[in-house]
């Protein structure tokens, strides 16, 4: 493939609900180009953008994949994304990458949860968009009555399009095309028609500032409206040097833009790593100025480091079409970079910039999961590692209070890909394993105890006496000490208190770490010969163990804080939910697009199905997000059964 200018070229983020027929419209276009002979099909695991091993084995997408499409002597950069919402990471990713998007839309399904999250994507970046109803070929298709269900849905921006336009458009798009200009308003208000120039003018600009939606309808499977569709994308979407500025940071971290030209120094983003089997680690970026060459020294920003350019190539689903240089616009990939990671920025030396990073929501499903053989525990570590390179809109954390390795994502597909491709590429099986929760011990009581520690058994013994008070406090761990009269010299008190802390990481109820607890040492007695630091260790943990106990403890579990998303027609069936896992409704915050945001609390200990439970109540519509506020009491009925379970385990 030969390279291309910058004014020649298109990217388009393909997006829709699952199903809907995006993997078919891409090979739709490489047959009308002459690229493919026949149109793969999904089922048969045969397609040019679904190649990888585990979207054949799952019949969808899970990867974002690059499709370039040669038309009329310019280049249409496809860039193909899932449409589950598990992989919106990569949605965001490949609308990083566009200068537009197309929106597809299942004529007998209509609006479907992955249409709304494709619009609501496109309004968060103020992306230009085109709708395209697709299979218009099924019994039940009615342009106008999906179209109307859109714009409901949508907005008046909606305008119905067909293709190619002329100057007998008619009046609902003639009036979308005079509020675009002043000019053009003036124009249409004294009755006069707008020329064909006109027309396109003012279509360019509405549709690149989002004023105007084009609607059309094709049945890409039979290879209906093909052609006319990549006409009008090359005709109406915006031309890399047309996208606004490019923010980033230099080197001082100061805030500075770019406009994407040619005769600027180059800037490139990565938006996509793909970690092959084979070829190693594939980088896969957007240049945003200049013109990027095999061979080159550029600098990656972020990390502070060289890299040395590969060869250059275009990669069109699986297959690796080389080039020596690309122009600002174009989308290339590079192999087995050392330092750089998706949302990096390669630069020019001299023009040091980072770009922003990329934008994935943060984790609202998590999974507990560990190597089904334990000698695996490392290799899964690597493992995961590796896989975050490629997909970094998951996260991979240790819990140091439950020593569980937690997986956190999107959903149990997204998950479960995770899980598989561990086992695929590292032959590293993992298991699911219940997920425990930091639960904490306090006190709610005074006592006053003595610990004693005296062994005699020939030869030097071991003695320390101590009186502790223990009582709660507002601080994590509070220590004073009250002596007198030399009943404990100074030089043991460190000890003591050491003593205390390391008793506080298991507590008696459950094992669980004590928090707020202030303990006075104000007595004690010690032996000249027998008595040392270990000794004085030993009886502040004895006067801790009894002291803790006899000052009415309790069990402490984390309280999360949560915002919820959700439309007005959910919103009984989510706060009745709430209710039912001891949740705390804080208040209601009416939203711009006529939902509401529910702000509450609930024990995390009820919510670690809350990402598919919400899914489910709201038909996958409803979104939210969580931290961790405090800790509270568990009431006790569910303290003993908890401190019960424990004390089973320990026998």
């Amino acid at each position: 493939m030969k390279g291309y200018t910058s004014e020649t070229i298109r990217n388009v983020a393909v997006l829709g609900h699952g199903g809907c027929g995006k993997t078919t419209f891409l090979e739709a276009a490489l047959l009308a180009t002459g690229v493919i002979k026949k149109i793969g099909k999904v089922e048969d695991g045969n397609t040019v953008s679904d190649y990888d091993k585990m979207e054949i084995e799952k019949g969808y997408s899970i990867n974002t994949s690059i499709v370039p499409v040669e038309w009329k002597d310019s280049k249409i950069n496809f860039i193909d994304t899932p449409g589950y919402f598990d992989f919106v990471g990569e949605v965001n990713a490949a609308l990083r990458a566009s200068e537009a998007a197309m929106i597809l839309v299942d004529a007998g399904a209509g609006v479907q949860v992955g249409t709304e999250q494709a619009w609501k994507a496109c309004e968060r970046y103020k992306m230009p968009r085109f709708i395209i109803i697709n299979k218009r070929d099924k019994d039940e298709f009615d342009f106008y009555k999906t179209f109307e269900e859109l714009k409901g849905k949508f907005g008046p921006t909606l305008i119905p399009f067909s293709w190619p336009i002329t100057t007998e458009i008619d009046e609902e798009l003639k009036e979308a095309i005079a509020g675009v200009d002043d000019d053009l308003m003036e124009k249409y208000f004294s009755g006069d028609d707008f020329t064909d120039e006109e027309i396109k003018k003012g279509l360019v600009k509405g549709i690149s500032e989002g004023v105007i939606v084009p609607v059309c309808s094709s049945a890409f499977q039979l290879g209906h409206g093909i052609e006319g569709l990549l006409d009008l994308l090359l005709t109406y979407v915006p031309t890399p040097l047309q996208h606004g500025p490019y923010a980033g940071f230099n080197d001082n971290n100061e805030p500075v833009e770019r406009i994407s030209v040619t005769d600027a120094p180059m800037s490139a983003f990565v938006f996509k790593t793909i970690v092959d089997p084979f070829v190693g680690k594939i980088s896969v970026m957007k240049v945003v100025t200049g013109k990027i060459n095999s061979g080159t020294e550029v600098l990656n920003e972020r990390a502070g480091k060289t890299e040395k350019l590969g060869k250059l190539f275009f990669l069109r689903g699986k297959n690796q079409l080389e080039l020596n240089y690309a122009e600002a616009g174009d989308i290339v990939a590079v192999a087995k970079l050392q330092y750089t990671i998706s949302g990096d920025t390669l630069c020019d030396k001299s023009d040091p910039i980072r770009y922003l990073p990329l934008d994935f929501p943060s984790p609202t499903y998590y999974v507990a999961i560990e190597a089904a053989d334990k000698g695996d525990e490392d290799k899964m570590g690597t493992g995961l590692n590796r896989l975050r390179e490629e997909d970094p809109s998951f996260v991979v954390e240790r819990n140091a209070e439950t020593h569980q390795t937690l997986l956190g994502g999107q959903g149990e597909i997204q998950l479960g890909i995770i899980m598989a491709k561990l086992k695929d590429r590292f032959g590293v099986t993992v298991k699911q394993v219940p997920q425990k929760i930091a639960y904490r011990e306090t006190i709610k009581g005074n006592s006053d105890v003595q610990g004693k520690h005296k062994k005699q058994s020939g030869g030097a013994g071991q003695y320390g006496d101590v009186h502790i008070r223990f009582s709660p406090s507002q601080q994590e761990f509070e220590f004073s000490e009250e002596l007198f009269g030399g009943s404990v010299p100074k030089n043991y008190v460190p000890a003591v208190e050491k003593g205390l802390l390391e008793s506080m990481e298991k507590g008696p109820l459950a094992g669980c770490k004590v928090v707020n607890v202030k303990a006075v040492l104000y007595d004690g007695s010690y032996h000249e010969v027998d008595s040392n630091e270990m000794a004085f260790k030993i009886a502040a943990s004895l006067a801790f163990k009894k002291g803790i106990v006899e000052a009415k403890p309790v069990l402490l579990e984390p309280i999360m804080h949560m915002e919820i998303l959700v439309s007005d027609e959910y919103m009984g069936d989510v706060m009745g939910d709430m209710n039912k896992r001891r949740g705390k409704i804080l208040g209601m915050e009416p939203q711009n697009d006529g939902g509401q945001k529910l702000l509450a609390e609930a024990p995390q200990a009820e919510i670690f199905d809350y990402s598919l439970a919400l899914r489910s109540m709201t038909q996958g519509r409803g979104s939210f997000s969580m931290k961790f506020e405090r800790y509270e009491e568990v009431p006790k009925m569910l303290a003993d059964k908890i401190i019960e379970k424990h004390q089973a385990e320990q026998e």
